[in-house]
């Protein structure tokens, strides 16, 4: 078994979702439990302070952070 691939406070891309909801960078802030779908993620925008709950699959790493 793997543990979650991003660290708290790591800044992450968040990629496109079928609902075409914001994309961008994200800080990650808390690592939630495995669902059917993988790892949990809650994430910051970091300019409007909103935080969201992704699935790792989501994310990737950010070039050069």
């Amino acid at each position: 078994m793997t543990g979650h691939k991003f660290k708290i406070g790591e800044k992450v891309q968040l990629a496109r979702d079928p609902l075409n909801r914001k994309t961008g960078i994200y800080e990650v802030m808390a690592l939630l439990p495995e669902e059917h779908e993988g790892w949990q993620y809650r994430i910051q925008d970091p300019q409007s302070k909103q935080q969201r709950v992704v699935i790792e699959a989501r994310l990737s790493e950010v070039a050069g952070a």
